[in-house]
């Protein structure tokens, strides 16, 4: 089996909560067939007249999300590939910025680049200390164009800037929830869960229209990101093409 093809995303739906999970072997990573079931189910589930609040995890201990598939990154040769692979992130932010349902993050480990975008893109996102997080996209030649405008909503202009320019340096969880990308950090991702059980819990309870109204007021003013994804997509379709992406990515693969 290729490796692109391996993974999953799950969905369960219980008493009101849809949990939506990810899984790829490589560090969480997510080739573009699994950037479209979870843009899918996130919508699905927002559709739901049985799910009041979703709940966005990726499976396993360690790594949150890495990113973009780079096995699926290597292979692009034109700019239409281009933009088709870099719009997988986009479609995920805007099912999360239009399904209509308030959306929790749960990172439990490391989030690069387009794990970031995820957990900025969620309204509300819990982690672990082991929650570091780092944009790399520029120091294999491209930028955060995709994700950029998700985590600058999430944690402003300058903070953004930092996680851009410093493309090869991790920031602390610690750094990330003072910055507003984390609502609250543990130490284990047991005592996170067990906050979850009772904080969703909590929600639930509470009058869903009233969540509906909130989740609107949160993403006021990003009724053009269908547009402007697109078009950062098609940014980044191009820049992956030049000589210098191309050779930093295939050393980064051999390396």
């Amino acid at each position: 089996m290729q490796k692109i093809k391996q993974g999953h995303i799950n969905i369960d739906i219980n008493e009101g909560l849809a949990t939506i999970s990810f899984y790829h072997p490589s560090h969480n990573s997510l080739p573009s067939n699994l950037l479209s079931q979870l843009a899918e189910n996130i919508m699905k589930a927002g559709q739901n007249n049985d799910v009041k609040l979703i709940l966005l995890k990726s499976d396993g201990d360690r790594t949150f999300c890495a990113g973009a598939s780079f096995d699926e990154l290597v292979a692009i040769d034109n700019e239409i590939q281009g933009k088709q692979f870099f719009m997988g992130f986009a479609n995920v932010i805007n099912a999360v910025r239009k399904c209509g349902k308030i959306v929790i993050g749960r990172v439990q480990g490391k989030a690069v680049g387009g794990g970031v975008g995820l957990a900025s893109a969620v309204d509300y996102c819990m982690a672990t200390k082991f929650a570091s997080v780092k944009l790399s996209e520029l120091a294999v030649g491209i930028g955060p164009f995709v994700i950029g405008p998700a985590v600058q909503r999430k944690i402003g202009l300058s903070a953004f800037s930092h996680l851009a320019i410093s493309a090869k340096e991790w920031q602390t969880a610690n750094w990330a929830k003072e910055k507003g990308l984390f609502q609250d950090v543990f130490d284990t991702s047991e005592l996170m869960d067990d906050y979850l059980v009772r904080f969703t819990k909590m929600l639930l309870s509470m009058n869903p229209e009233a969540l509906s109204g909130l989740k609107k007021i949160f993403w006021e003013g990003t009724d053009n990101w269908d547009d402007l994804l697109a078009e950062r997509a098609a940014t980044s379709g191009t820049l992956v093409l030049s000589d210098f992406s191309k050779k930093t990515i295939q050393g980064f693969l051999k390396g």
